[in-house]
């Protein structure tokens, strides 16, 4: 393992989901250390919880400790998907933080302080737009074949039955009002903001284009982990959950409670 002493850039390896694959690419190539990355298809996201912590273990197992100073997570605590993973040779560092969202913003409490003023927003960025694979990906909504095209339904089920799959699969837009896209600056030659403002016009839902901030994320790449943003795992421990405001954390094997201190 390489000696944090040693002159020269240190070298990470980082995996993360596939949202993140513009910024996290960027960021990396300005980066002061060497990073080498992994993306995980954001369909992962969707699978159930045990599955994707199997997944992400598997991946972070696979890194070779003689290579590497530590494994980056781009990752937050994801519907618990993060949850319960360990470090093995080398620390595990991800951001302390509920969803990617806040990756985006920056910080949690940036995150908190839009989210309390407009509770009812559901989040664009390129990433959201790009890697939103309809099908085929081994989701729960795959996996229960409820992705399909309303034809087939109304082929399989009859045109009543078809109508209420459509309009179930439909019911969590009732939560929202406001779609809002952030724009980290990066793909500005496509014009996903145009894309995320006439998708809020055919809802019927106010737009929003707010800017975003990656200095979260460009502090987990330079190895400035000193911070409350961040979680960072001995060798042989593993990320806890929390129910207050630092959301995760980090405790020996022998520790089952989720409130160790990282």
């Amino acid at each position: 393992m390489m000696n944090q002493q040693d002159a020269g850039p240190r070298r990470f390896y980082m995996i993360a989901c596939d949202i993140l694959f513009r910024e996290v690419c960027r960021l990396a190539a300005d980066a002061p250390n060497i990073i080498d990355l992994e993306f995980v298809r954001k369909g992962l996201h969707d699978v159930p919880t045990e599955q994707m912590q199997a997944d992400l273990q598997r991946r972070i197992d696979a890194v070779d400790p003689t290579i590497y100073e530590a494994v980056l997570l781009g990752y937050a605590r994801c519907n618990d998907g993060t949850v319960g993973l360990r470090a093995r040779d080398i620390p595990l560092i991800l951001p302390r933080a509920h969803d990617c969202i806040t990756l985006f913003l920056g910080s949690r409490h940036q995150y908190r302080q839009y989210h309390d003023a407009h509770p009812g927003t559901y989040f664009r960025t390129s990433g959201w737009i790009e890697r939103n694979f309809a099908d085929g990906d081994g989701t729960i909504m795959d996996g229960l074949g409820l992705n399909k095209p309303f034809d087939e339904y109304v082929a399989k089920y009859g045109r009543e039955n078809a109508e209420y799959i459509a309009q179930f699969l439909d019911s969590w837009k009732r939560n929202y009002d406001r779609l809002t896209f952030i724009d980290t600056g990066v793909a500005a030659e496509l014009d996903y903001s145009e894309r995320t403002r006439l998708e809020a016009d055919e809802r019927g839902w106010t737009f929003e284009c707010v800017p975003g901030d990656l200095g979260l994320l460009a502090r987990l790449l330079a190895g400035q982990w000193d911070s409350p943003d961040f979680v960072v795992v001995p060798p042989g421990w593993r990320i806890t959950a929390r129910n207050d405001e630092r959301v995760l954390d980090s405790a020996e094997p022998s520790d089952s409670g989720a409130g160790a201190g990282s």
